[in-house]
């Protein structure tokens, strides 16, 4: 698994008008091919009536998967460009679709390679990308007198909350880094005083915003 990597929001889409023709820019995360099949699948059945439905995407922590339809645009001009936006921003498990109608005017190879691009462009902006980063789950279990002062230092500190259980003791589940594990041992072990009991979790995802 890989310790941090970028990919989009979910689903997105955005649309923009070039020499009269509409191009239409779906983004959704795939996983498995399958999946990106299906929601290419999805967008031609919508778009029925459209002239073209280009598509690409790419999947697999190395980007195993890699695929681009030019839908009877010209070679070259319509999934590779869409595809290598994808590539530039480092994204990961994406699957792009866009759908264009045709206002009459040719664009010429050059002009279609610059509008499936910034129609991907565009689209992205739409979606949001994130960051996922591999996390250990670590579970702080706590008498309930320490919990207003271990979670409000937790809630200032780097580390991030994930859910906090009450039964007859608390449990504090936190987001922390694989090489974080020894540091936050210590220094929640000395924030109480040697009084709770920390144990390892699974290992997932935390997902965060990127800017920009």
């Amino acid at each position: 698994m890989l310790e941090k990597y970028y990919t989009v929001k979910g689903y997105g889409e955005a649309e923009i008008v070039i020499e009269k023709s509409r191009f239409i820019c779906y983004v959704n995360r795939a996983t498995t091919e399958e999946e990106a099949i299906r929601f290419i699948q999805e967008i031609k059945k919508k778009h029925w009536d459209a002239t073209h439905n280009c598509s690409a995407y790419l999947i697999g922590e190395h980007d195993q998967i890699q695929k681009a339809n030019d839908d009877g645009e010209p070679s070259g001009t319509a999934g590779v460009p869409m595809l290598e936006v994808l590539k530039k921003k480092g994204l990961k498990d994406t699957v792009v679709v866009v759908t264009r109608y045709f206002g009459g005017i040719k664009l010429g190879a050059g002009g279609l390679v610059r509008a499936y691009g910034r129609a991907v462009s565009e689209g992205l902006k739409t979606t949001g990308i994130v960051e996922r980063k591999l996390m250990r789950i670590m579970q702080t279990t706590i008498d309930y007198t320490w919990l207003g002062k271990v979670e409000n230092e937790l809630r200032s500190s780097v580390y991030r909350i994930k859910d906090i259980h009450y039964t007859d003791q608390v449990t504090i589940e936190t987001y922390v880094e694989e090489r974080q594990k020894e540091t936050f041992i210590a220094w929640m072990t000395e924030l109480t005083n040697g009084k709770s009991r920390i144990t390892e979790g699974d290992v997932t995802y935390l997902e965060e915003d990127v800017k920009g």
